[in-house]
This record gives structure tokens, sequence and C-alpha cells, in this order.
């Protein structure tokens, strides 16, 4: 869990963050010189979020000093210890450490697979077994189209790795089973020569055409590859969220045959718990040990924290107030029953409790945007923090707990206007304290610096509560692009599932604020505070991010200049790294190992290194 740091730090912690990561070198550098080169990012399978790997000398003698003093009685610098990095995602910086500018840091693209050789010795590294059969294939396919960081897939393990220690037979009729239930699409290639394309289906009549579309998205991603793969049969979920709740005692006991390569009938497993969210997660973990009350009002957090690592800060079991906080756990209250066994299912989207199979989803992507939707930074003069939307993320109903959902906390938290909120100031420099949190009314803070509102009109809603929420907000109409193009700073934040705005709002020149649960493909290969800034669920960061970005109520404190330089990160970086064909390398790469471990014979889908076959 994150631990406590002297509010004297806290607003130094932001600047350590973004210069830290702004002033480094960048180690997956595009081919031509642009903004990119002066940031970085670091290995996914690192355990140290990638900011400040390195960014203490073991001797240091910041590593061993009390932090314990007042604050407010400081007369001069007291130094604090050693970054900490907490186990649930949340980073406590020291203020007066160096950036360092080295390390392992800048190897990554240096040490970046140049031939198929060097793919296949770093695959057997990370993965500890040979690649897929026509990993060559794939691997020309990267080559041609210049594909950036060509080791960087981990998240195609993190999602398959599991049904390596599931018996093939029964992987095979867990599959054959889910194909029929309903809610769901088939989609196949049966032979080496045949197309990819939906096999069977089995969605209710009046959605039929609606939700077959979204998969018509993802095979448009085949087209340039399905001649290169291996037959497969995979089934999808049509619908936005993941349902495939993991047990943490069979997954832990999957991994563990995996890791020795050897597999588990259904009947070695052992039975899930019925503990609903909590059966996903180990039982000495915080949200075991703190379990949320879901009826309780939320505690106040006693530390200020800021997320160094996106991925763990969206695991439950590690931050277990994201139990309370997000549409995709409250819908369900204490959490369904989760799965008996691992049930290869594909999702849009999935949490880290789920054990969905994620693909890379083209749902709203963009190469660019037109320069009347996209002016320069210097251009955007509106410096609020800009949403609009819907009141999707769960159903409001009689019964449900809507008030707590995402969205509407959102919504509820920039548009108060009664009490304060403790926001943070800047100093105006390292050595200087920047004393306790001022108390800000919300009555000046809100509208100064936040314009998010819900738009259009209330929807997901029972017709009672769609009448209450008609007057409980007030519904704006919907930005066009150029009016979003105003602005300087832009939130993103998930829907019923993932957002699938965040690749036209990073691929603007505007700096995007994420707020999500749902790891995407792209993680492995996209950096917090280098690319867009990553905010709580609980929002508990929010004021004190933004302001340290834009300034006070009269701009004071102000950090344009980082701000700036992110969003034109973040550009470069969609332009860079999410392009058509990076979504198709991924893609390829995911169909070659999901191919292999659904194959009755993983052994014949193997690649050998003797063999261009």
């Amino acid at each position: 869990m994150g631990r406590v740091v002297s509010y004297r730090s806290i607003a130094i912690i932001l600047l350590a963050c973004v210069l830290g990561v702004t002033l480094r070198n960048v180690i997956f550098a595009p081919p031509d010189n642009n903004i990119l080169s002066s940031l970085h990012l670091d290995s996914p399978t690192s355990p140290h979020p990638p900011i400040f790997h390195d960014y203490f000398p073991e001797d240091d003698p910041l590593n061993s000093v009390d932090d314990t003093v007042d604050a407010g009685l400081v007369q001069e610098p007291v130094p604090l210890g050693d970054h900490y990095y907490g186990d649930n995602g949340m980073l406590v910086v020291n203020p007066n450490a160096h950036t360092a500018s080295g390390g392992r840091l800048g190897k990554k693209l240096a040490r970046a697979s140049k031939t198929l050789g060097e793919a296949v010795a770093e695959y057997k590294r990370r993965y500890h077994r040979p690649p897929p059969i026509h990993f060559e294939k794939w691997w020309d396919y990267v080559v041609t189209h210049n594909v950036q960081l060509p080791d960087e897939y981990d998240e195609i393990y993190h999602d398959l790795e599991p049904f390596w220690g599931i018996d093939p037979l029964d992987f095979q009729e867990s599959r054959e089973r889910l194909e029929a239930q309903e809610n769901t699409i088939v989609i196949a290639k049966t032979d080496q020569s045949s197309s990819v394309e939906v096999a069977d289906y089995n969605l209710p009549p009046d959605g039929t055409e609606r939700l077959l579309s979204r998969i018509d998205n993802v095979l448009r991603l085949f087209q340039d590859i399905e001649d290169l793969l291996p037959p497969f049969r995979a089934v999808f979920s049509p619908h936005d969220n993941p349902s495939m709740l993991s047990d943490h005692g069979v997954k832990s006991k999957a991994l563990e045959a995996a890791a020795a390569r050897s597999t588990l009938k259904r009947n070695e497993l052992p039975p899930p718990q019925r503990s609903g969210w909590l059966s996903a997660c180990h039982p000495s973990s915080p949200a075991w040990q703190n379990p949320i009350d879901l009826d309780a009002p939320p505690e106040r957090p006693s530390h200020k924290t800021f997320i160094s690592d996106h991925r763990l800060s969206m695991d439950p079991c590690l931050n277990p107030y994201l139990l309370r906080s997000h549409g995709q756990f409250l819908s369900h209250n204490k959490g369904p029953d989760p799965q008996s066994t691992l049930v290869p299912r594909f999702s849009l989207c999935s949490t880290v409790v789920h054990h969905d199979i994620r693909p890379a989803v083209p749902y709203g992507w963009v190469e660019d945007l037109p320069e009347s939707d996209n002016p320069p930074w210097e251009e955007r003069l509106d410096e609020r923090l800009l949403w609009r939307g819907t009141n999707t993320g769960i159903f409001h109903g009689p019964g449900t707990r809507w008030r707590q959902g995402h969205r509407d906390h959102l919504i509820q938290f920039v548009n108060e206007l009664a009490g304060t909120a403790d926001v943070l100031r800047s100093p105006p420099n390292d050595s200087e304290p920047v004393g306790e949190p001022i108390p800000l009314r919300k009555a000046h803070l809100n509208p100064a610096l936040m314009d998010i509102q819900f738009a259009g009109k209330a929807g997901s809603c029972a017709p009672d509560l769609c009448d209450e929420l008609d007057k409980l907000y007030d519904w704006r109409k919907m930005l066009t692009f150029q009016e979003a193009g105003r602005y300087k700073y832009v939130f993103d934040i998930d829907g019923h599932g993932w957002s699938g705005r965040f690749k036209r709002l990073i691929t603007s020149n505007s700096l995007v604020f994420k707020n999500t649960i749902y790891p995407e493909w792209f993680m492995d290969r996209v950096a917090p505070w280098v690319h867009y800034v990553p905010i709580q669920m609980d929002l508990s960061d929010l004021y004190d991010t933004f302001t340290f970005f834009r300034g006070g109520l009269e701009g004071e404190g102000a950090h344009e200049d980082l701000a700036k330089k992110i969003a034109t990160a973040g550009r470069e970086w969609s332009q860079t790294y999410w392009r058509r064909e990076d979504l198709t390398a991924y893609t390829f790469r995911l169909f070659l190992e999901y191919a292999r471990v659904s194959s009755l014979d993983r052994d014949a889908m193997t690649y050998r290194e003797d063999s261009d076959s």
C-alpha cells in the first residue's frame, strides 16, 4: 500500500514524476527525431514502475533520513528517504533526488531484437518456451511494417499463460460449452487456406446486427494476415465488459502447472470460493484483510498518493476501494461466483481479476485529426479540464448503487459547490517546504477549473430514475470536435467498459488525464507521466495533479511547459506505436499464441528454428 510522506514533499512529487520522465533518454525512440527522444519507457516486466528506476545509488545518504519532522516547523529543507514503491501501484517520491539520465532505461531500444534469431532468443528468455508456429512470418510482418518494440507483448502472456496449465482437451471442452451459451460470437479459420470469419453466433434477435458489427471491427484486422495464421476457433463476447471472474486458487494452480510444464484436468483443480470479487484475491491481500463495506460512506484518504504503476493501481485486490468506485464492480454488489475453471473467452476489455482474453480493439481508432479539430497547444485558450459524455458505467435503477458509479461520482465530485477541497500547491523551488494542503472553496475551485458534465439525455436507467437524473444533473449538449479543440486539458474515463475515446484524445494536442480500471493491449508500450497523466478512480489526486500542470485559481504554480511536453509526446506516441499496423501485429501474434494453446497438440504448433514453416 502507499506510505506516508510529509506534505512538504507531495507537491514536488508531481514535479519529480514529470521531470523524471521528461528529462531522460528515450528507450524506444522512433526513427525520426522528435519529442519522444527526450522521454523513456521502462520494461513492463520490471518490479518497479517506469518513472524512477535507478533514481538513488545504494549508498545514497538520503536512504536513511528520518521523515517525521513537522512540515510546518521546518526551517531548513530536510531530505526524505528513498522513493517508496507501494505494491498497489502508488508512489511516494524523494523530492531532493536527482534525475538519472542513463542506466538500464536508456538501453531498452538498443537491446530490442533486430533479427529473427534475437527475437526467438528473447522470447525464450521471457517465457521459458519456444515461440508459436509461424513466428517467422509474424517477424517478417513486424520488420516490413516497422513495428516498434518487437519484444513487448507481455500483455498476451498475462492473458494466455494460465491456459497453459489447463489440459488441452479440457480447454477444448470449455470452449465448446461456451459456444452453446447465449451472447457469444464464434470466429474461426477452418483450414490453412480459409479466411477468418464469423462461424456461428448466439445473440438476441433484437440486437444481432448491432452486436455483430462490433466484431466486424476486429475481423478487419485479420485481412492482411489471415493467410499466414494456422486454423483456430475462438469465442467472443459482444458486450463492452468482461464476465469471466477468476478464482484465485484455480488460477494459481493453473499458473503453477504452466510453470512446471504440466497440465491439470478439470477434476484436479481446487473447488472455487464463493466469495464474490474476493474470490479472485490472495487470502493475504488488502481486499481480504481490509474488506470494503459497500453501504458505509467512503473513508477520506488519510494520505496523498499518486499512481506510479498504472496496471497495479487497477487491481482491486491491492486497492479494494475500487470495488466501491467503479460500475464494473458495483453492478454486481459483492460480486458473482467465479468460474470453476479457466474459460477461454475473448472480450473487448478485461480487468485484473477477470481472465477474459483481450484482443487489440480498433474501436475509435483514428490515424490523425484534421487541423480544424486539432489546433496547436498555444491556440487552445480554455484551461479548464474538459469532459462530456453519457451516464453509462452502471445501470441506474431501484436498488443499484448508481450514485457511486464512476461517471456519476465524477460529475458530482467536480460540480459540487458546498464545502472545501484540500489542494496542494507547488513551492517556488524544490528546496522549500510546501506546507499543509490549502483548503479551497469548491464554489470557487470547480467552476474555475472544471468543465465536466453529462451531455444529451439520461440513459442506462429505469424510467423513474431517468426522470430523476434529468433533474439531478445539468445536462449539456455534446461538443463538436472544433469546440473541444479549444481545451488544453481533457479527461478520459471508462463507460460500461474501456474508453473508446482514448485513441482520439491522445492523438490530439491536448493533455489527457486518464481514469480507468481496464489494462489495454498497449500497456507494455505506453508510459504514464510520459504520454498521459493517470488519475485514481476515487479522484483523490485530481485537484493536486491538475493544478500542478494548470496552476491554481489564478494560474499560480503552473507547469504548462511540462503539460505541453507530455501532450506532444502522447500524440507522437499514438502516431508511432498505435498505428493500424501495430494493431495488426498484436492481433497476428495473439492468434498465433491462441492457436497453439487451444490445440490438442501444442508441441506441433511450436516454432522450430531449423525450419521456416
